[in-house]
């Protein structure tokens, strides 16, 4: 690393390894990253905007896009990023993203990821990962998305959903409490999200329980890394409560599911 290069913070998988160089991000590429830049590229020539560009690959196995310019929260999240106005913004740009993906073929020989891909799969590219860590805002409004390295095809549901477990978020308040403000109203968050995205009536009775489900491939998807050793997940594991957080969230959910359907369909 030179001394011009800006080493990135935030995310998990690739932590420590995601640098700044000008105008280029540099960071290691996944398994799959030609049909990924290829998508990336497509999305570009649709007139999405709120995606970084790939630019090139490199012989050791990493990546270059562009840098897109702006503020990304990280946890402890702080209370910008979780106003009103945010939220919606989030919702209004994922529903871009979904349908510019709608008109774009899905690369059937590429192998998308698993690891957050929708148990049902689905004939649209979904991100799986929107969280606070991979939204670009400007003047407090969501612009753009980053780090599509989980994106395999899925139901537009099961991405709200996974975006829903981050923006709104749908944790019990003493699991919020550890990383989001004070104050934040579950139910009335998850009915603004789904009206910036223009959700259908039939979506908004399924919401609730496909959050519950993208809770548990979350869940896996943890318990994967902790079984493999990764000290990244394992540290996250033993500070933010251990199995019995996920156990508690997991109980929460389906306690207020009625709660939820109400809020969604008032």
């Amino acid at each position: 690393m030179t001394a011009e290069d800006e080493a990135l913070t935030g995310g998990m998988v690739n932590a420590g390894a995601v640098f700044r160089r000008g105008e280029l991000v540099d960071r290691p590429a996944p398994p799959n990253a030609r049909a990924l830049h290829a998508y990336l590229l497509a999305l570009k020539r649709q007139g999405f905007d709120g995606a970084p560009t790939p630019v090139s690959l490199t012989a050791d196995g990493r990546e270059q896009l562009t840098f897109l310019p702006g503020d990304v929260a990280l946890p402890p999240f702080p209370a910008w990023a979780m106003t009103s106005t945010a939220l919606k913004s989030v919702g209004s740009l994922l529903r871009r993203l979904h349908e510019t993906n709608a008109t774009l073929a899905i690369d059937s020989a590429a192998e998308w990821p698993r690891d957050l891909a929708d148990p049902e799969g689905g004939t649209m590219l979904c991100h799986n990962d929107v969280c606070p860590d991979n939204v670009v805002f400007r003047d407090g409004r969501a612009a753009a998305l980053i780090d599509f390295d989980f994106a395999a095809p899925g139901r537009p549901l099961w991405d709200i959903a996974m975006t829903a477990r981050y923006w709104v978020p749908m944790l019990d308040p003493a699991s919020a409490a550890a990383l989001y403000p004070l104050g934040l109203v579950t139910a009335a968050r998850l009915r603004t999200l789904a009206d910036a995205y223009g959700l259908s009536a039939e979506d908004r009775a399924e919401l609730p329980a496909v959050i519950e489900q993208a809770t548990e491939v979350c869940r896996a998807f943890v318990a994967r890394r902790v079984t493999d050793g990764d000290p990244v997940y394992l540290k996250a594991l033993a500070e933010r409560g251990g199995w019995a957080r996920w156990d508690r969230i997991q109980t929460w959910l389906t306690d207020h599911r009625e709660t939820f359907e109400a809020a969604l369909l008032a």
